[in-house]
């Protein structure tokens, strides 16, 4: 088996390393030579996960089509905002090859998940989503975790599990895509609303109230795309989200704190060299939410602080002054 995996960021790199050291050939495609020749010359990504040794026999190229040759999975692992153009660059699958898609967002331009992206790109392809409480790091270093691999195919769904899958990397199958892709995206703007708080010093049950409501934000707008409500009660759901809005090397979560003490998401990801996918997935969720008439105060707030000059504080007080209403409604 030879595994593809498209994309040298860190959750890149880190699905690269944990496929590699169960034993599968890996090809990993870079676009920035100075990262194919880091990990060739050192085994390590110079940019991403810097610390980390990457197992030997890990194979990098800039060519995407070379990573892809021959390939018997295909791993997605790019920032939402350039999954659509990495797919044109690729010629075409090898025959018989899953798509699995582990880019958390939706495409900026017309707000499709992700598996939509890559069957429009690819038609007939067999398509999968990877989510849940995956720090790229802790994945990287062979730490345990739990995540989902999700796909409309129960079939390809365990095939999948036993392809990726290890004793470290827990793999649960669902045949929920929506609601997956959808928890996966979602979370990490309620990771903003949180990390704002905690910039703001609101304190831990300000951060409880806004992971609970945020939960409720993801159901409700998850429901209207037709996702199972009992997915966002499982690990790509829920599990993500406490992960995200809590975990300290989120970054979307030092995203927000970072916007609370007055620095501009521009500067953060410049100073980082990290995207922050919920600074994407915002405006997709809003559209959507326009879309299907469903509310979302926290994303509109998140979003008002990122695009439209609001205070964070004025923002957290505007969600505070909301009128009070049933918890169920």
């Amino acid at each position: 088996m030879t595994v593809a995996v498209i994309g040298a960021g860190s959750w890149g790199t880190a699905l690269a390393a944990h496929l590699r050291r169960r034993g599968t050939a890996v090809r990993l495609w870079a676009r920035e030579p100075d990262v194919v020749a880091g990990i060739r010359d050192t085994r390590r990504n110079p940019f991403f996960l810097t610390d980390v040794d990457l197992p030997e026999g890990l194979e990098v190229n800039a060519d995407v089509n070379a990573v892809v040759e021959d390939a018997t999975l295909v791993v997605v692992a790019v920032p939402s905002e350039f999954v659509a153009l990495t797919l044109k660059g690729i010629a075409r699958l090898p025959a018989g090859a899953p798509v699995v898609s582990a880019t958390k967002g939706f495409d900026p331009e017309r707000h499709l998940r992700m598996t939509e992206v890559v069957s429009e790109r690819f038609p007939g392809a067999a398509v999968a989503a990877l989510s849940g409480p995956t720090f790229a790091r802790e994945v990287a270093l062979g730490r345990p975790t739990a995540a989902v691999i999700a796909a409309r195919d129960a079939a390809l769904a365990s095939r999948l599990q036993d392809a990726i899958g290890t004793r470290e990397l827990r793999l649960y199958t669902n045949a929920d895509v929506v609601g997956v892709e959808t928890g996966g995206a979602l979370k990490n703007v309620m990771a903003i609303a949180t990390g704002i708080a905690d910039g703001l010093g609101l304190g831990e049950n300000a951060r409880a109230a806004l992971v609970t409501r945020g939960l409720a934000e993801i159901t409700r707008l998850a429901i209207a795309l037709g996702a199972q409500p009992a997915t966002m009660a499982g690990l790509a759901g829920l599990g993500d989200l406490v992960l995200t809005c809590t975990g300290s090397l989120s970054r979307n979560r030092a995203l927000g704190i970072a916007l609370a003490k007055g620095q501009a998401l521009e500067a953060h990801e410049r100073e980082t060299r990290m995207i922050a996918e919920g600074a994407r997935t915002v405006r997709s969720a809003l559209a959507l939410a326009q879309r299907h008439g469903v509310r979302l105060p926290i994303c509109q707030e998140v979003g008002a602080v990122l695009f439209e000059g609001k205070a964070p504080a004025t923002a957290l007080d505007a969600l505070l002054g909301r009128a009070p209403t049933r918890e169920d409604g």
